[in-house]
C-alpha cells in the first residue's frame, strides 16, 4: 500500500521492558519523520524497516511507540530509503570535523563505557597547555582510524581506533592531570577503554 502522507502515533515511556503506566501520548509523523526514527534503530536495512513498519510498533529512546501498521511497496520503500545517507567507507577522518568521542570496552559484545564533546572535553585546568579534547583528538589521529559505519541516530559517520590497554592505561594517567574537577571521572574512565570512536557529522548532509 501507498504509505499515508499523515501517520497517527501513539507513545509512552517504557520501564525495564515493559510500558509503564504513564500517560499515553498521541503525535502525527509525516513518513519520512517515521523512517528517520526507525533507522536510528535499524540502520539501513530494507527487511527490518519493513518488518517494523507492518508491526506499527519500535521502542527508542526509552519510549515504545505505537501506529496502525502498514506496508509500502519495494519501489515506494527503496526510494523512501535511498533519500537518506549512506556508509561511505571511502570517506577519511578529519579532526576538524569531530564533535564527540565515544569510549567502549572491547570484545565482540562492545559497550559504551562514556561519550564527550567537544565543548565539555575542551574545558582545562588553568595550568595545563591541551586539553582532553586535544589529547583524545591527538590520540585518534596518531594511527588514522577505521571507518566504522553511519549512525542515524546521531547522523555523522563513525570511526574506530582501538587501544591496547597499556596504552588505555597511559592515555587516562595523562588525561587525569589535564582534567578539570568536572572531567575526573571521564579521564578515570578512559583505562576501561579499547575503543575510541570519533563522530564526525557530514557538513554536506541535512539528514
Amino acid at each position: 500500500m501507498t504509505p499515508p502522507d499523515q501517520i497517527p502515533v501513539r507513545y509512552s515511556e517504557e520501564e525495564a521492558g515493559y510500558v509503564s503506566f504513564r500517560p499515553v501520548v498521541r503525535q502525527t509523523f509525516g513518513f519520512h519523520e517515521l523512517l528517520d526514527m526507525i533507522l536510528s534503530v535499524t540502520g539501513k536495512d530494507a527487511a527490518r524497516v519493513r518488518q517494523i513498519l507492518r508491526a506499527g510498533t519500535i521502542a527508542f529512546h526509552s519510549f515504545r511507540y505505537w501506529w496502525t501498521g502498514f506496508e509500502p511497496s519495494d519501489a515506494e520503500l527503496r526510494e523512501a530509503l535511498a533519500g537518506f545517507p549512506d556508509a561511505d567507507p571511502a570517506r577519511a577522518f578529519s579532526a576538524d570535523d569531530c564533535t564527540l568521542v565515544i569510549l567502549e570496552s572491547g570484545g565482540v559484545a562492545a559497550r559504551e563505557i562514556a561519550e564527550i564533546g567537544r565543548e565539555a572535553a575542551s574545558a582545562r585546568r588553568w595550568f595545563a597547555r591541551v586539553s582532553i579534547w586535544q589529547l583524545l583528538l591527538d590520540v585518534a589521529s596518531r594511527t588514522p582510524p577505521a571507518y566504522h559505519g553511519y549512525s542515524y541516530a546521531r547522523r555523522a559517520d563513525l570511526y574506530r581506533r582501538d587501544l591496547e590497554p597499556a596504552e588505555a592505561a597511559g592515555l587516562a594517567e595523562q588525561a587525569e592531570r589535564l582534567a578539570p574537577r568536572s572531567l575526573r571521572n571521564f579521564a578515570r574512565s578512559i583505562e576501561e577503554a579499547r575503543r575510541l570512536l570519533p563522530v564526525c557529522p557530514r557538513r554536506d548532509c541535512r539528514i
